[in-house]
Order: C-alpha cells, then structure tokens, then sequence
C-alpha cells in the first residue's frame, strides 16, 4: 500500500504562485509515475500534470503548460509548482500515483490516491 499526504494549498491572489507537495510513504515509489489531477465544485476530477518514474518525462494538461512545474525531489515527495494562478485554477488538488504506466494521465490509471488539498485563487 502506497499512502500519499498532499500539503502546500491555501489561498493565492490571482497571478501568484503555490508550491504543492506530495508526501509517500508505506512503499518506495519509485517505480510508480506521480500524477496531480484538480476537481473543482461540480466538475469531474482532471488531470493537471504527471512524471515518470525515476523522474523520467513530464506532461502537462494544455490548461497549465508553460505556468506549472512538476518534480521530483527525491524518491518520495513529489512537488508541483505553480505560477500565475488564475481563478479557475480554483480546486481540490489531489496526488496519485501509478505503479510503471507511461502515459499517465487518466485518473483511472491511478492506484493511490491523497485527500487532496485546496487550492483558493481570488480574482
């Protein structure tokens, strides 16, 4: 079992910046690809950004490319930077991991999954 604690979120003035973790523990994932997928209130859940395992590639949803940065720092955390924040960047932003599944960008390639944290970004 791999548990996955998301923490960074809180509330940002539009064209600021966030920086979100994810913490793993209970499995070394390595071998498994990081994924951060958002639900916003009445939307479904969707993918915002992923990276292989042994920071292979990344990829990113058209929404964010070129204003979010995914890594890894090392084994076990995973962060997502994020830079000009608009308001409908606004959702729960929850950590997923799945075990050597490239690409990963699809929610129900997810084993694991965090709690989720938000993300509040005023206009």
């Amino acid at each position: 079992q791999v548990q996955l604690v998301e923490s960074g979120g809180g509330l940002v003035q539009a064209g600021g910046s966030l920086r979100l973790s994810c913490a793993a523990s209970g499995r070394i994932v390595s071998s498994y690809a990081m994924g951060w997928f958002r639900q916003a209130p009445g939307k479904e859940r969707e993918f915002v950004a992923a990276i292989g395992w042994s920071g292979g590639p990344t990829q990113y949803a058209d929404s964010v490319e070129g204003r979010f940065t995914m890594s890894r720092n090392n084994t076990q955390n995973t962060d997502l930077q994020m830079h000009s924040l608009k308001s409908e960047d606004t959702a729960v932003y929850y950590c997923a991991a799945a075990y050597r599944t490239w690409p990963a960008n699809q929610p129900r390639q997810y084993s694991y999954w965090g709690r989720g944290t938000q993300v509040t970004v005023s206009s």
